[in-house]
C-alpha cells in the first residue's frame, strides 16, 4: 500500500488555500518528497508528518515553483541536524538548477563540514529506486525544458499463500511455509515434497501509483499510466482556455480525465490547480469524462491499495475563483 499526502496543490503561485507543488508518498518505512515548492517545510510541519525518514526527494522538473522550497528546507536541516543523509533525484538539467540554488547562495556551503550529507543523483527513464516490496520508475514527460519526469510507484505481483491448502497437505507453520511463499520446493518430515504451486493462488498485481507533475501531452504517457490504481496529475486549465494550456505545455481537466479513461486507471487525483478557476468547475469538467475523480486540496491524504483508493485526510474549505490575466508556469 502507498499513501500520498498533498502538501501543495496550487499552480505557479500559492493562493490563500493552496501551497506550491509538494507531496509526500509513503510505503512502510520509506518516505519520498515529490517536488518542493516554496513553503514546503511549513506545510510539512502543518501536516504533522515531520521530517523523520525524509531521506529521498524526487523532483519532476526544474521550474522554480517546484524547487524553490529546497532552499528553506535545507537551511532548516543544516541547523536542526534532523537527517544525516538526503538524496535528491532528478534529471540532469534540473539538478544543475538545484545545485545553483543550494550552493550558489551558500544554503549549503561548499568545502565545509555539514551535518547533512546531500547527494545529487541524476536519473533517466527506468528504475531509479528498488526494494523487495516496491520500486520506482521514472519516465519522460513533455513540458517546457529538458529532463521532465513522471514517476511510477509499483509493488510487484505476488501469488497469495493459501493456508487451507497447506493445512490439507500437512505443511506445518514456520520456515517451510515461508520457503513455499518464496517459491522454493520443501520436503516434509515424512519425506513428501510440496511444490509452491500447490499452496499458492493466482498471481495478484500489486498497488500502482503514478505521479505526473507538469506536462503538455498525454499520448506519450498512456502506457506508463496503464491500469494504475491512482493517477496524480496536473489540471492547470479548463477547456475554455485549451489554446493557452497548449502554449504553456499544460493540461486541461478534460485532457487529464481523457487520459484516465484511455489508460484504465482506478482513481484520478487532480493537482496543480490554478487560481483562475473554481475548484467545482475543475471537478465538473473532469467528472463529465471520468467519474472517479477528486481535486486534491492541501493536506488531503489518500491510501492507494490494489483496486482501492481511500481518502483518509480531512480537506479544508476553499473559496475564490478567477483572477484575470494570470498565466501559469
Amino acid at each position: 500500500m502507498f499513501e500520498i499526502t498533498f502538501l501543495g496543490t496550487s499552480a505557479s503561485a500559492p493562493s490563500v488555500h493552496r501551497g506550491l507543488s509538494a507531496h509526500i508518498i509513503k510505503h512502510d518505512e520509506y518516505r519520498f518528497l515529490v517536488d518542493c515548492g516554496e513553503g514546503t517545510q511549513r506545510q510539512i510541519l502543518k501536516s504533522g508528518l515531520g521530517f523523520k525518514r525524509l531521506n529521498h526527494i524526487l523532483i519532476t522538473h526544474g521550474h522554480l515553483d517546484h524547487i524553490l522550497g529546497l532552499a528553506g528546507l535545507f537551511s532548516t536541516f543544516t541547523r536542526w541536524e534532523t537527517l544525516e543523509d538526503i538524496e535528491i533525484m532528478a534529471g540532469s538539467w534540473t539538478l544543475e538548477r538545484i545545485e545553483a540554488l543550494l550552493y550558489g547562495v551558500r544554503v549549503i556551503p561548499k568545502g565545509k563540514q555539514n551535518p547533512v550529507n546531500v547527494s545529487l543523483k541524476a536519473v533517466a527513464p527506468g528504475v531509479i529506486f528498488e526494494t523487495e516490496d516496491f520500486d520506482i520508475r521514472a519516465f519522460a514527460v513533455s513540458h517546457r525544458g529538458p529532463d521532465c519526469l513522471g514517476f511510477v510507484f509499483e509493488e510487484p505481483a505476488r501469488r497469495p499463500f493459501l493456508p487451507e491448502k497447506a493445512e490439507a497437505l500437512g505443511v506445518p507453520n514456520g520456515p517451510l511455509r515461508r520457503d513455499l511463499v518464496l517459491g522454493k520446493t520443501v520436503t516434509l518430515a515424512d519425506g513428501r515434497t510440496v511444490q509452491p504451486h500447490e499452496v499458492l493462488g493466482e498471481e495478484v498485481k500489486g498497488a500502482k501509483l503514478v505521479h505526473i507533475g507538469d506536462t503538455g501531452r498525454t499520448d506519450d504517457v498512456v502506457e506508463h499510466c496503464r491500469a494504475a490504481d491512482a493517477l496524480v496529475i496536473e489540471a492547470t486549465y479548463l477547456e475554455s482556455e485549451r489554446d493557452m494550456a497548449r502554449d504553456f505545455a499544460h493540461l486541461t481537466a478534460r485532457q487529464a480525465a481523457e487520459l484516465a479513461v484511455e489508460a484504465g486507471v482506478g482513481k484520478l487525483l487532480l493537482t496543480h490547480i490554478s487560481r483562475r478557476y473554481r475548484e467545482s468547475d475543475v471537478l465538473a469538467e473532469a467528472r463529465a469524462i471520468f467519474p472517479n475523480v477528486a481535486v486534491a486540496r492541501d493536506f488531503d491524504t489518500f491510501q492507494v491499495k490494489r483496486g482501492e483508493v481511500v481518502k483518509v485526510g480531512k480537506p479544508k474549505p476553499e473559496k475564490g475563483g478567477r483572477s484575470a490575466g494570470e498565466v501559469e508556469e
